[in-house]
């Protein structure tokens, strides 16, 4: 396929994706920020602005409204709710004919209606603006598992959107686990992250946060873990390229996302916790350096042609 097609979809993945998870990130913070009293907001605020690449913002009189305005609302950081947005929906105008008619309608209902989302949220109310990105990005999610052919469009989509997750759902950990914050609020980490239920079915006992950040780390059954997206970006990465030397595989991103998930899976948990800052960032790196490798051996086009005097 044309890497100009190949690199929007993938890109459709990572923003959509992006978006999604920026919500969950913010919707946890509010939560904790509303169940606990005594937290320091402007330290919990500034530790999120950091968490997210965008320490810069944070001022000495930083709190939920700057965040809010920073990674909700800011139409010129591609990293807010509102640019991602913007930019899945710009890729996915570029490649309308390699994706499902459904899945255009979704992201075109979803730019139309960004706008009035945004002015009824505010800068006070933004949980229902939190929820409503979730729900069209699972509806785009849905939409593109069950009308899109398996072929290479749809791994470099799912590769795109698997790497984004291990990426914020990194963040969200970095940002969860931080100083700021105590020991409690894990039930509302676990259900902004969707997976209350089935860590209950799991352990069958109360929420501890050792075994919370066991299960959205290392769970191989769960789909929003960090191993299973791992693992699931690797697959993506053999079925594109399935040919492999006799002396290993020869792909610079396949190697570094077998690196990482080899790391976390042979990690014991008190090794994994006793470090997590310091394993989240390796992962992060890790995953960076999957990302340039992606973009250099499927995106790179030749230089465009110049005219000479």
């Amino acid at each position: 396929m044309l890497s100009r097609i190949a690199e929007s979809l993938y890109w459709l993945g990572r923003y959509s994706e992006r978006a999604e998870e920026t919500a969950r990130i913010l919707d946890v913070h509010y939560h904790l920020l509303l169940e606990d009293r005594w937290v320091d907001e402007a330290a919990a605020c500034d530790a999120l602005l950091e968490v997210m690449g965008v320490g810069e913002r944070a001022g000495a009189d930083a709190d939920s409204v700057l965040v809010t305005r920073v990674l909700a609302f800011d139409e010129t950081y591609a990293g807010s709710i509102v640019g991602a947005t913007t930019a899945a929906w710009e890729n996915a105008r570029g490649v309308r004919e390699a994706i499902s008619s459904e899945m255009w309608e979704c992201l075109n209902a979803t730019h139309q209606e960004l706008a009035i989302r945004v002015a009824m949220a505010g800068d006070h109310a933004p949980h229902d603006f939190f929820r409503w990105v979730k729900e069209r990005a699972a509806i785009l999610a849905g939409l593109a598992d069950s009308t899109m052919n398996r072929d290479d469009g749809w791994r470099f989509l799912v590769l795109g959107r698997s790497l984004e997750r291990v990426d914020m759902t990194a963040r969200l950990l970095s940002a969860r686990y931080g100083e700021s914050w105590g020991s409690a609020g894990w039930v509302t980490t676990l259900r902004c992250c969707s997976a209350y239920e089935s860590y209950l079915r799991t352990y069958q006992r109360a929420v501890d946060a050792s075994l919370a950040v066991e299960f959205l780390v290392l769970d191989r059954l769960f789909p929003r873990s960090l191993f299973h997206a791992l693992r699931t970006a690797e697959e993506c990465l053999a079925e594109l390229s399935p040919g492999s030397g006799r002396l290993g595989v020869d792909d610079t991103a396949r190697r570094a996302l077998g690196r990482a998930r080899t790391e976390l899976e042979f990690h014991s948990v008190e090794d994994l916790v006793g470090d997590l800052p310091g394993n989240l960032f390796r992962l992060q790196q890790l995953c960076f350096d999957a990302g340039v490798a992606i973009a250099e051996r499927y995106f790179q086009a030749a230089r465009p042609m110049e005219w000479s005097a």
